[in-house]
């Protein structure tokens, strides 16, 4: 099912049973509004394994890693920043089965070495050296490695995580070297992780599998359990399809049985979702403020920009897009084709463009000053990356769930802006 409300060349006029003009007028626009349905809805998807692993860089408002941790999920962390934040919705640190922090990254800066430490963390190693520096604080520890197959799949070359062309994981023919430095720092290699990328498809998979199957092996009955990372697809437009889930855990399930059945003991199952739960979960409210004509092409100017949502900027991304008329109404209106920019002195401030910066029409409803456009699919991803470009506050996020609208980040002020800046005397 298609959860995200917005479809193009629509009218939309609620959010969750939540007026669109009222949210705008309330919390002011660009607003960002997520579905707490939406997110429950895909944690159902995933209940056949072990545990789910929210990857919380995704989009990690503490009432959103509160509302993930009150349905069983429990969650990854990229940074300290990241650990700290789980800690503060709730999350317990230390060794449970399975960990509630999980930290996974390709170094540890000093800070989080120090609160990993500190707290007791179990760690995802995605470099040899990250053995090492872990081992000379916390030996006797158990850890997790992050492989790199020597292959990868996005749906952009930036999203893409595998292959010698990216920056991540431990290369595929470095384990046996990992396992010694292991050894020497007292550590103990207990469980494996590999992400290849974002929409991950079931002939990538296969292929994953199959190394994650091999990797174990050179490690040992260790292992404990094995990571079958994230990337699961999200519907953005149509075409797009999701990956046949029941599919995807049987070849995942195959390869966790037979380590089990070579290691003599039981080995547990993680996914790593992170766009998949929380992507139509939102919508990027942002009010229109000119209709204008540049020669052939009509644009529709608002008030969101890339400062809001970057993903277009960065991987050309697309997102369904409707029009909330500014009275509310949802009267059908004739369509017209629009470039939708956004208010940023950028030329590559656009929302509907393709990869390579080029910029591309969407049908959509004909629209006037005061009217508003809603973004779909706008919770992975977005808030995360938002920026201050062009001193413009970030803005407020509100959480829909069982029928209130509840504000759970308000609106930056300018003095929140500025605050640590400092004219020397």
């Amino acid at each position: 099912m298609y959860a995200n409300a917005v479809v193009g060349n629509s009218i939309v006029t609620t959010i969750a049973g939540q007026s669109v003009t009222e949210l705008a007028q309330k919390h002011g626009t660009p607003v960002f509004v997520y579905d707490a349905a939406v997110i429950a809805e895909r944690i159902r998807d995933l209940a056949a394994f072990d545990a789910i692993r929210y990857a919380q860089k995704a989009l990690s408002n503490i009432a959103i890693l509160d509302l993930v941790r009150r349905h069983g999920v429990v969650v990854d962390a990229v940074s300290a920043g990241e650990v700290q934040r789980a800690i503060a919705a709730g999350y317990k640190p230390g060794h449970a089965h399975p960990p509630q922090i999980v930290y996974t990254a390709d170094i540890f800066d000093r800070a989080a070495l120090e609160i990993v430490a500190k707290y007791d963390l179990p760690v995802n190693c995605g470099s040899p050296d990250m053995i090492d520096q872990y081992g000379a604080i916390c030996p006797g520890r158990g850890i997790t490695l992050r492989i790199n197959p020597g292959f990868g799949h996005g749906h952009s070359k930036k999203t893409n995580t595998g292959g010698q062309q990216s920056k991540h994981g431990i290369w595929h023919d470095q384990v046996a070297d990992c396992a010694e430095r292991a050894k020497r720092a007292n550590l103990t290699i207990t469980g494996m992780h590999m992400h290849i990328g974002s929409g991950t498809d079931l002939e990538h998979l296969s292929q994953v599998c199959g190394a994650m199957e091999k990797t174990c092996r050179l490690v040992g009955p260790t292992i404990t359990s094995i990571s079958a990372g994230g990337g699961l697809p999200t519907i953005y437009k149509p075409g797009d399809k999701y990956v046949d889930l029941a599919a995807y855990f049987k070849l995942w399930d195959a390869t966790r049985q037979k380590l089990a059945n070579e290691f003599g003991h039981a080995i547990s199952l993680e996914i790593e979702p992170g766009r998949y739960l929380s992507a139509e979960c939102g919508y990027l409210i942002a009010e229109i403020r000119a209709v204008k004509r540049m020669g052939e092409n009509l644009f529709y100017i608002v008030d969101a920009g890339f400062n809001n949502l970057a993903r277009p900027i960065l991987y050309g991304s697309h997102h369904p897009m409707a029009i909330c008329p500014a009275d509310g109404s949802s009267a059908a209106r004739g369509t017209q084709d629009a470039i939708i920019g956004g208010p940023l002195c950028e030329s590559g401030d656009i929302f509907t463009q393709e990869e390579g910066g080029f910029v591309v029409s969407r049908e959509l409803p004909t629209a006037s000053v005061g009217d508003y456009l809603v973004i779909g699919c706008a919770g992975a991803y977005g808030y995360v990356m938002a920026s201050n470009y062009n001193s413009k506050p970030l803005v407020a996020e509100v959480l829909v769930e069982n029928g209130k609208a509840n504000l759970v980040r308000a609106a930056q002020t300018f003095e929140d802006i500025v605050r640590g800046e400092v004219i020397p005397k």
